[in-house]
């Protein structure tokens, strides 16, 4: 219900944007006036992005596009080149949910020993940011010139990106006590001297599958414990649905474009400027402003490519 009068209000506030571009164009008609030339066009601006949101979100029917996501991003090989390529996805994604308004929560977070971080787990709230993300799930490659290279070589780092929805309390996701390894530690990121004195953190395995969550942030092991639970929830109900995909597309005779591992992107910033993505074949030079979390045209390019079945137009 909150989600239909969400869109409601914001159809009224595009018809009333529509209404207000009517009466300055009236207006325009008489008297050239230089401010209302400057409103005509600050009014379509904000038309033309509230109907592309509308268009965008036409994309999001699935049935947990509206959720919240969870947010995990690991290093891959290569030390402390590929730690700091984490650290800059993290950065990147961090931004790209402020940008939404969503509410960005760093619930977990493993720094690198010389710079960087080995992973991290972001949780963000907000609408259709699970639908917004879920394509970003692969492995992202960086091409540059290395800062930790004395001799100014280029480097090719990897980080790995898995991305899956917050899962409501109405979806029952059973986790017996008895499955679970349980480790509290003391907390290693940021929060100030607290967070450190005990050990409040807590690391989750579950053995039946393996998982591991962990969650830092919070001066309570309760609260910990309880986000760290969810997350694992969350981790679980993504499993099963991922399983059962494959079954399907295993029965159809397909295979999936956006399997855990394979590589989905590349960024390049030498020789050249270039963020490219593998599969909907979207590419831009402006690379600076994709690391800086503008992410709204690459992820509606990959939203319409597998709206159309993970196929390119002829």
């Amino acid at each position: 219900m909150a989600s239909l009068k969400a869109d409601r209000d914001r159809f009224g506030q595009l018809q009333q944007i529509l209404l207000d571009m009517e009466s300055c164009l009236e207006l325009l008609e008489g008297e050239e006036d230089p401010s209302l030339i400057q409103e005509f066009s600050s009014l379509q601006e904000k038309a033309d992005r509230l109907t592309r949101n509308f268009e965008l979100e036409h994309l999001l029917g699935a049935e947990h596009d509206r959720a919240n996501a969870i947010v995990n991003i690991n290093s891959g090989a290569g030390g402390t080149e590929s730690m700091d390529w984490a650290s800059m996805l993290l950065r990147m994604y961090t931004r790209w949910g402020e940008r939404q308004g969503a509410t960005v929560e760093l619930v977990d977070i493993q720094v690198g020993e010389e710079a960087g971080i080995k992973s991290a787990t972001l949780r963000m709230e907000g609408e259709y940011v699970y639908g917004k993300l879920k394509y970003e799930m692969g492995v992202h490659r960086l091409v540059r010139i290395s800062p930790f290279d004395a001799n100014k070589r280029r480097h090719t780092s990897f980080a790995s990106v898995s991305v899956y929805p917050e899962i409501d309390d109405a979806i029952e996701i059973e986790i017996k006590e008895s499955d679970l390894k349980v480790d509290t530690y003391r907390s290693s990121g940021a929060g100030g001297q607290h967070v450190n004195k005990t050990e409040s953190a807590i690391r989750l395995t579950h053995l039946p599958t393996g998982l591991v969550v962990a969650c830092q942030m919070e001066r309570s092991q309760h609260k910990n414990r309880a986000t760290a639970m969810k997350m694992l929830r969350a981790a679980l109900f993504h499993q099963e649905e991922e399983k059962r995909k494959a079954e399907q597309q295993a029965h159809e005779g397909t295979k999936s474009d956006i399997a855990w591992g394979s590589q989905i992107r590349s960024y390049v910033l030498h020789p050249y400027q270039l963020v490219k993505d593998y599969r909907s074949d979207w590419e831009t030079s402006q690379s600076q402003k994709i690391l800086d979390g503008d992410l709204d045209d690459l992820i509606e390019a990959n939203l319409g490519f597998f709206a159309k079945g993970g196929k390119t137009e002829a």
